[in-house]
């Protein structure tokens, strides 16, 4: 944001470090480093755009304000200024007047967020022009890599057979931007592209006009940023956060993903199988979320189909201009003509006009079938397509219209050979393969307590038990069985229910529904929230029954939903492998998963069991789980697939996928991956076609490494290995429920030292920020608790008591010991993927933490001395943790192994300090009755900011 026109500012003088916060520091590695002087002028350019835009639209004031808190706080970096000189320059100033300061900071991180990203693009470019091996995470590297190890055939068979890899879009509080923001945003990285064109190419070919045109343009796109409101005024209603997960498959996804899967087939040889399917909890989650209705999933169903069937009649009427091919020049196979003469056209005229060429009318007949098919599927109201006529045949399945793109496909073949097919014909073949007629496939989620209150209902209506809440599991499940040995329902046709069963069986009626209209893959999965018990897994079967999704039969149950447990906390996730051998043991059970292919999914749940025993706890648990469930599923001869809820904070499952996936325990992937995307990740991930498929890559890459490569290398030392594990992890758990859990003035610290509460207050995110009206950490939803933490820098869900288990368990056997033990420690580090993801993850989110920051939250505890006492406690944990990371992994700072990342700290993070003191001063003004809409507004902005600056931080 710094003025170029000014004569201290780093247009007119020398870039230094202490001129130009770009320009890192003398001591730092990178310092001459020319690699990165193409993202240091990025930063600098659009920070200079900026403060023109500040400048002008807010005026001198502002803009002044904003100067003198950008340099203060890089001088506070340098240690050259006080915190609270920062927070002085605020004090007293108006709530109006900090809100333009607020959007200053906010949208520069926003834009350097495009700077970083484009950079990574141009190093990546770089390094495949030099002939550097293509990197990690890559699916060239990953068919190196398979071709030089050559897997065993059966397990590459079972994966041909099997792959599958799902992101799973969720909705996120962090994540409020606007659609207009996100267009905007991918306007400037596409101008950006262009303008990096223009200054490194051949300048014989670049005129000074075409470059200022470029930088005007950009211009304007940042000042309409400023124009325009980053986040909504009001709270989002669960449809606005439908349209806003669409928005990514509009922009990204339904372009990418195709041609992605066509690649696949062909390297992998798994046939016309689609292995990557996206999904969306958005419209379908129901669990602690009382605003989802039969209604919103009805709506999300339909849009997602609205979407897509438009997307299909955009590429077929590209596709029908392209194939002019003439049947005077070339043969064309009778299957063809048969298609193109099947549907009589509207207007004889207009059919003798097209007689000369056939796979223009071919495909005109394919545009009819889909656009009366829409007709026939449309709400009223909604206009209905201009092509065709209403007694045209509509299409009944995908299948039906893949057929016949397969029909002009081998007719293409037959006359022009492959060049003809692609890209527009065999992207659009493998859309359907992919999409069906749905898009997405659209989650069912709800807790177990849920389950169990409308069934109490539902059973004493029809005199089947009198309080089944009262009954102890073996006569639950007993109970259950029997009802789901036929398919008589439990209610008749004028039974009256309670407000809350009939809003259950409502949203159930909806998905049935969507089943009928858009095929079985639109709602694909029931999800069971807190599944403790085998009547847990049952209870939501009954349901579906009820609405016409479960079929009983004592024999052959079936049902096209399939029951996934959720295991959430760490003695859901120990108890896993118990819940499952006793279901898998039930005969109607285990011929249901026969029936649904012998595949059997069990969803891990990261964020709950972070909260529930901390973050090496956690891990552990879950390594655990995975290895212990994927033996039960073997024992009783099923296919296990993981769905891992991972949320975008490391504290929540986190960090890079591609490490993450490959740190799973021997045989838990098995070709198959779902996985959650959330919050301000799905935006960083899947708003810009080259990083989606970046990042869809890595998933796949992950998954067939995992599954078909000896990724552990651990070999004999395992047992050692996860001996050592185990006794950190209680060393951790012990440590951090010592404060979380145990400290009586923890939960006063949490409350009052972050903004949790204003979570729930402000407007962020259509989902109650509690499962229940209670301030119990147990009951506090995890993006919150994730959030809350981040927001006031803590980010203690990511490290808090790692520090102490190490320091414990290297003391455990005497100071003469603790050097071998530190070498144990080290070494599995360097051969222990799950260990070194586990520590890279934490460096990351420490790296991203400050304690100096954290303090003045602390400042907002009534009970000052419980404040200090508290920070004081994880201050002192941070710095222990900090010195046992570095003393095991042998690095000099938390980001050696992420030099990207430590740029990114180090150029933008000086710019969070505003925020953050900002965020702090309306906190206290709020908390204090100050009613001026601004604070609120306030708030929710540095809130936003923040969560664009982190990045993975909800």
């Amino acid at each position: 944001m710094a003025d170029p026109t000014r004569s201290d500012e780093t247009a007119t003088a020398p870039a230094t470090a202490e001129t130009d916060p770009t320009v890192p520091d003398p001591d730092e590695s990178d310092r001459l480093d020319e690699a990165v002087r193409p993202l240091r002028d990025d930063v600098r350019f659009l920070g200079a755009l900026l403060g023109d835009t500040v400048r002008d639209q807010a005026g001198g004031k502002i803009f002044d304000l904003v100067e003198t808190a950008r340099r203060t706080a890089f001088a506070v970096r340098r240690s050259e200024a006080d915190r609270d000189e920062v927070a002085a320059l605020f004090t007293d100033v108006p709530a109006a007047e900090m809100i333009p300061v607020i959007r200053a900071f906010s949208l520069f991180a926003l834009l350097a967020n495009v700077a970083e990203d484009l950079h990574q693009e141009r190093r990546r470019r770089i390094h495949t022009a030099a002939g550097e091996p293509p990197p990690d995470g890559g699916l060239e590297a990953t068919w190196a890599r398979l071709a030089e190890n050559e897997p065993d055939p059966a397990k590459l068979d079972a994966v041909r057979a099997t792959a599958r890899v799902a992101p799973i879009l969720t909705a996120h509080p962090t994540e409020t931007r606007r659609r207009t923001v996100f267009e905007i945003t991918r306007r400037v990285l596409d101008l950006m592209r262009r303008r990096d064109a223009l200054r490194t190419g051949p300048q014989d070919r670049v005129t000074d006009a075409d470059l200022e045109q470029v930088e005007r343009d950009i211009r304007r796109q940042v000042l309409t940023l400023w124009q325009t409101a980053i986040i909504r005024s009001q709270r989002p209603r669960i449809e606005d956060e439908v349209l806003g997960g669409l928005q990514y498959h509009e922009a990204t996804l339904m372009d990418v993903i195709p041609p992605l899967n066509a690649e696949i087939a062909e390297r992998l040889g798994c046939g016309d199988r689609p292995v990557v399917r996206p999904g969306s909890w958005i419209g379908g989650d129901r669990d602690g979320n009382p605003y989802v209705t039969g209604d919103v999933v009805r709506f999300a169903t339909e849009q997602a189909a609205g979407l897509l069937h438009r997307h299909y009649a955009e590429q077929l009427r590209l596709l029908e201009r392209e194939l002019s091919l003439s049947q005077r020049i070339v043969a064309v196979p009778s299957g063809l003509r048969d298609l193109a003469d099947s549907l009589e056209e509207a207007d004889g005229e207009l059919a003798t006009a097209r007689e000369d060429v056939p796979f223009r009318r071919a495909v005109r007949v394919i545009r009819r079938r889909l656009a009366a098919r829409l007709r026939s599927s449309s709400s009223p109201g909604e206009p209905s397509p201009a092509i065709g006529r209403d007694d045209d045949e509509a299409y009944s399945s995908p299948g039906e219209m893949l057929a016949d793109l397969d029909v002009v496909d081998a007719a293409l073949e037959a006359c022009s050979g492959d060049l003809l097919r692609r890209p527009r014909l065999r992207d659009l073949r493998w859309a359907v393969r992919t999409f069906g007629f749905h898009l997405q496939a659209l989650d069912m989620r709800q807790n177990s307590e849920s389950h169990e209150e409308v069934l109490t209902e539902l059973f004493a209506l029809a005199g089947v038990s009198e309080d089944y809440s009262a009954l102890h599991e073996d006569a639950r499940v007993e109970l259950l069985l029997r009802e789901l040995s036929h398919d008589r329902p439990l209610l008749g046709p004028r039974a009256e229910l309670s407000e809350f069963a009939e809003k259950e069986l409502g949203v159930m009626r909806a998905a049935a529904a969507a089943v009928d209209l858009l095929g079985p893959e639109v709602v694909p999965h029931y999800i069971v929230s807190m599944c403790a018990t085998v009547s847990d897994l049952l209870e939501p079967a009954v349901l579906l029954r009820e609405v016409g999704l479960f079929s009983g039969d004592p024999a052959e149950p079936r049902s096209s939903v399939r029951l996934i447990p959720l295991l959430e906390t760490i003695d859901d996730l120990a108890a896993g492998p118990d819940i499952l051998d006793a279901a898998l043991a039930i005969p109607q059970f285990r011929a249901l998963i026969r029936a649904q292919g012998d595949v059997l999914e069990v969803m891990l749940g990261y964020s709950d069991s972070n909260k529930d025993g901390g973050y090496l706890a956690a891990n552990w648990a879950l390594y655990q789980a995975e290895r212990d469930l994927a033996l039960a599923a073997e024992r009783a001869d099923v296919h296990l697939r993981y769905f891992h809820g991972r949320g975008g904070a490391v504290g929540r499952g986190g960090g890079n996928s591609y490490e993450a996936i490959l740190a799973q325990p021997p045989g838990a992937v098995q070709g198959a991956l779902r996985m959650t995307e959330q919050g301000e990740v799905i935006s960083a991930k899947y708003s810009e076609p080259r990083r989606a498929r970046r990042n869809l890559e890595a998933l796949v890459a992950a998954t067939l490494e995992a599954s078909l490569l000896d990724v552990e290398g651990l070999g004999e030392r395992a047992e050692e290995a996860y001996e050592v594990m185990a006794e950190l992890a209680q060393l951790g758990r012990e440590a951090y429920a010592s404060l979380v859990h145990s400290d009586p003035g923890f939960i006063e610290y949490f409350t009052t030292s972050t903004p949790v509460a204003e979570i729930g207050e402000l407007n962020i995110g259509s989902r109650p920020s509690s499962r229940k009206q209670t301030s119990s950490v147990e009951d506090l939803r995890a993006i919150p608790w994730v959030l809350s933490w981040s927001q006031s820098r803590v980010m203690l869900p990511g490290w808090f008591g790692v520090g102490t288990a190490l320091r414990q368990w290297v003391d455990a056997e005497g100071e003469e010991a603790a050097e071998g033990r530190v070498d144990t420690l080290r070494r599995l580090y360097d051969d222990w993927p799950f260990l070194r993801t586990t520590l890279s993850n934490m460096a990351q989110v420490m790296a991203k933490a400050d304690m100096g920051l954290a303090g003045r939250y602390a400042e907002l505890v009534p009970d000052a001395e419980v404040g200090r006492r508290i920070h004081g406690v994880l201050t002192d944990e941070f710095q222990l943790s900090r010195e046992m990371l570095l003393a095991i992994t042998g690095q000099r700072t938390l980001l050696d192994d992420n030099p990207a990342l430590a740029r990114s700290v180090r150029n933008r993070f000086p710019y969070l300090e505003p925020l953050n003191v900002l965020q702090v001063e309306l906190l206290r003004r709020y908390r204090a009755g100050d009613e001026d809409p601004a604070v609120r507004m306030g708030i929710q902005l540095t809130m936003n900011g923040l969560a664009t600056a982190l990045r993975n931080s909800g």
